[in-house]
């Protein structure tokens, strides 16, 4: 009797209410932990590790936190798991996508998609929440909330663009120095696993992306990779087209044992003209560019200087005149 009495107008809050609520519940949910703090203690205490977990609780106490955060990772890679591509091709292009953003991780792509699942859900009940009780059970209602569910699924998407974009930046930025430096190293007497280290050395404080990318590089290759492959990976995983071709040519001149000094040599002095000339083709787009700022806000402005006072006497001249 109770809920045949209210209207609609007063049903829609409650509505919107118990979505929020449900959507926070099943976040809060699947987060959560299975079993408590006290029963993993008691666990502990019965079967432990070893000795140190006994007599240091703390370490007890950071392991609790690692395999909350891990736990947690592991949640949002299953709530992810219903967004994942099937197709092999796409897998592989998100998983490098992420690598160009900086993220290597073989759980990178299921976290990525539990992201954007959860920000699909928030965007999804901020609109409901918003939509329905202000317009109720109408079309507006129903564009606010697609274009909520919209946003939470492609801000995740454009997030990780612009990582990626930002990285690749800073990777072409720095790469010159870089060059130069191994030129330097090589044609003093180093290999180039002696010169990537060198570099990683020198440029640790002002070019941390590249130095991250090289010592990843010196690891895989004191590991017993090819240099061949490991060239390749450095090239696809910054997504930089200098970063390739510098893979490239290193990877024929070791493959035809031509000098490689030579070789980074030009690739150094390729990528100076390279850079300048991108610096000049931005001088020169800044005078088509500067014509739409001019136009709308700094023409009008002079315009209004000099010809308003001639506007006014003209005025008054013809207020005068017809008087």
């Amino acid at each position: 009797m109770l809920l045949a009495a209210l209207t609609m107008n007063e049903l829609l809050p409650m509505i919107a209410f118990l979505l929020c609520m449900g959507i926070a519940w099943f976040l809060m949910s699947s987060f959560s932990k299975s079993t408590n703090q006290a029963e993993e203690r008691l666990a502990r205490l019965g079967r432990p590790k070893s000795y140190h977990d006994l007599e240091n609780p703390a370490s007890g106490d950071k392991n609790d936190s690692e395999n909350r955060f891990s736990s947690l990772k592991e949640k949002i890679s299953k709530l992810g798991s219903a967004m994942q591509p099937q197709s092999e091709l796409e897998k592989n292009n998100l998983k490098v996508t992420l690598a160009n953003a900086g993220f290597r991780s073989d759980n990178a792509p299921k976290v990525y998609y539990g992201i954007r699942m959860a920000s699909f859900l928030f965007f999804t009940g901020v609109a409901c929440a918003y939509a329905f009780p202000t317009a109720g059970l109408s079309l507006e209602a129903m564009q606010w909330v697609i274009v909520g569910a919209g946003i939470g699924l492609y801000v995740p998407s454009i997030v990780l663009g612009q990582l990626k974009k930002g990285r690749q930046k800073e990777i072409f930025l720095s790469l010159p120095d870089a060059l130069d430096l191994m030129v330097v190293c090589v044609e003093s007497g180093l290999g180039l696993d002696a010169a990537m280290r060198k570099v990683t050395e020198e440029m640790g404080e002002h070019a941390k992306v590249i130095v991250e990318e090289f010592s990843l590089a010196n690891m895989q290759l004191q590991m017993g990779r090819p240099r061949r492959e490991v060239l390749h990976d450095l090239g696809v995983r910054t997504g930089v087209d200098d970063m390739r071709s510098l893979a490239a040519i290193l990877i024929q001149a070791d493959r035809f044992g031509s000098s490689i000094g030579h070789a980074l040599r030009v690739q150094s002095d390729s990528m100076r003209i390279k850079r300048r000339q991108i610096a000049e083709e931005k001088a020169q787009k800044t005078a088509v560019q500067l014509i739409f700022p001019l136009v709308l806000f700094i023409f009008p402005a002079i315009f209004v200087v000099l010809c308003g006072p001639a506007a006014i006497q003209i005025q008054k001249g013809l207020l005068k005149g017809g008087g």
